[in-house]
């Protein structure tokens, strides 16, 4: 079913405003959490408000005028009504502005699942669960849940209230990590700790090696130029894309070297996209085609390759390494799939694939380099299945 969202909208801050309408980079809160939501495939956003302020209502207007479905609600049975019994809803706390990375894993997990944080003093102002967590202020819940809270709610608090049989029906807890811990916003909310908190939680997702050891000081540099430029994220995106279909027909053709290097040149451009974006406050959509479209492109070019190599001395064996590579790659990814591993960032990627090519390329070693690419991704994903199971019989 289609993920759906609820915020909460109905806490004040000291000075009596609404905290959803604390201004944060030139927008406001509930327009951030809700770009939040609607990127990470969630619709409708459902935000849950005992009244609608001419600010909040300005603000709902902004939203629809971007295409976002956001719809509010004065009570949990209405909001309850919005979604259909068995959907997964991403729940976002009133008075908390999330990372997007963070947003994404949630939305990802494939089960009820809470975001949480230590419980520490780092962490005071954050809803506690246990004698050992609090909440980061983002949950994975279903629409039955929801209903039957709603259904007998009285007068307790709704989000507290659904936390909490949430937390009871035995959802996972997947911690937020010390980079990844949201931002609480209120009357005492300082834009200028706001923006330095989205330039940390941009640089959030580092999956693999390359983009954790290689790529940080030229995405910095790159991002810190085309910050205030005209230059939209998508088309980095897309043209991190191209690069890679280019690459895909450059190595048929024969130009393997050249080929290799519009790889390496498409490496970091959806990392900088995806770090401009948040920073603009509009994060880019997990089901944006180009994103999507990335790993099947990496794919594509080393059939590329495998096909030249086989035509040109490197035998059948070349393409079958290729085709295995693919293979092992793509049953990887869905093993791994919204599940912690440990050492993660150094299983197989598209980009530890690019930067393990560059050595074997300077010796012309191209058959080599798919026979060592095949042994890389078959040992990723027995690595990921060993692990994944492991948990599973515990």
């Amino acid at each position: 079913m289609a993920l759906g969202a609820l915020i909460a909208a109905y806490g004040e801050d000291d000075s009596g405003s609404l905290r959803a309408l604390t201004p944060l980079a030139g927008r406001t809160l509930i327009e951030y959490q809700s770009r939040c939501a609607a990127a990470a495939g969630a619709a409708p956003v459902v935000v849950l408000v005992e009244r609608v302020p001419v600010a909040l209502a300005a603000a709902f207007d902004r939203l629809r005028s971007e295409g976002i479905n956001v719809v509010p609600v004065t009570d949990g049975n209405e909001a309850a009504a919005r979604f259909e019994p068995g959907a997964p809803i991403l729940q976002i706390a009133d008075g908390v502005a999330p990372g997007m990375a963070l947003v994404e894993r949630i939305a990802q997990a494939g089960e009820r699942a809470i975001a949480t944080v230590a419980d520490d003093q780092a962490h005071e102002d954050f809803e506690r669960l246990d004698a050992s967590h609090r909440w980061a202020g983002l949950a994975r819940v279903d629409g039955a849940t929801l209903s039957s809270t709603a259904a007998m709610l009285g007068d307790w608090d709704l989000q507290s209230t659904l936390l909490r049989r949430t937390l009871q029906a035995g959802a996972s807890l997947v911690p937020a990590g010390q980079e990844a811990t949201p931002f609480l916003a209120g009357a005492a909310a300082d834009p200028a700790a706001f923006d330095r908190y989205l330039l940390v939680t941009s640089r959030g997702a580092r999956r693999d090696w390359p983009s954790r050891y290689l790529l940080p000081i030229p995405e910095e540099f790159a991002t810190e130029q085309l910050m205030r430029s005209p230059v939209r994220p998508e088309w980095l995106v897309f043209a991190a894309l191209a690069l890679t279909v280019g690459a895909a027909l450059v190595f048929t053709r024969g130009w393997l070297a050249a080929g290799l290097g519009m790889l390496v040149l498409a490496m970091p451009l959806d990392l900088i996209g995806e770090r401009l974006a948040t920073l603009r406050m509009r994060p880019l959509p997990a089901r944006m085609l180009s994103r999507r479209l990335l790993w099947p492109a990496c794919g594509l070019a080393l059939l590329g390759l495998g096909w030249f190599e086989t035509r040109h001395g490197g035998g059948w064996g070349a393409l079958a390494c290729a085709f295995a590579t693919i293979a092992f790659a793509e049953a990887q990814r869905i093993e791994q799939a919204g599940r912690d591993v440990p050492g993660a960032h150094w299983l197989f990627s598209s980009r530890a694939a690019v930067v393990t090519a560059l050595p074997f390329a300077a010796l012309g070693w191209w058959s080599g380099l798919l026979a060592v690419l095949a042994l890389y991704a078959a040992a990723s994903f027995f690595i990921v299945q060993h692990v994944v199971h492991r948990i599973a019989r515990h």
